[in-house]
This record gives structure tokens, sequence and C-alpha cells, in this order.
């Protein structure tokens, strides 16, 4: 993906801004309730937040989602999520 960008100067689809860059960002996969963070390095634009993803990122995306449903891969706790009751 990094080739690809520095030989042509992408574009935001969603904003038309050019200030799109390599960021490392938590994509979220869901097991029942839960959501497991996957860190992953893909281009981002830095005016609206797009995200792009090239076939190794949803490639591997895809694997660790198979990974969770078939419980073949360690996840630690790091916080809880809490739920206020509506006033």
């Amino acid at each position: 993906m990094d080739r690809f960008f520095k030989e042509k100067k992408m574009k935001c689809v969603v904003c038309k801004g050019s200030d799109i860059e390599l960021k490392t960002v938590d994509e979220q996969v869901m097991k029942g309730r839960d959501i497991i963070l996957i860190p992953m390095n893909i281009l981002v634009c830095s005016n609206c937040g797009e995200r792009y993803y090239d076939r190794k990122a949803m490639k591997k995306i895809e694997e660790i989602r198979s990974k969770v449903k078939n419980q073949e891969i360690d996840v630690e706790e790091v916080g809880k999520v809490m739920r206020a009751h509506a006033i």
C-alpha cells in the first residue's frame, strides 16, 4: 500500500482532501458483545478520517475474524465498557 501511495498522490473520495497518511489504527472485530482491537497500518485521510484498505489489510482482518470465531487467538482484557441507564 505504501508503494502505491508514494507513486500516485491520492485524493480522498469523501472530502477530496490530499492529506492522506499511513497511520496505525485500531480496527474492531466483534465477538458477541465484545470488541477485539487489531492494530493495523493503513492509509487514513487526516481531514475526514476515511480509511483505505488494501488486499493485504483486508486479508489480515478476515484471518483474525476467522481465528476469533474458532477461538484460535489469544486476547487480553484492556478495559471495560459501561452503559448509562436512560435518565
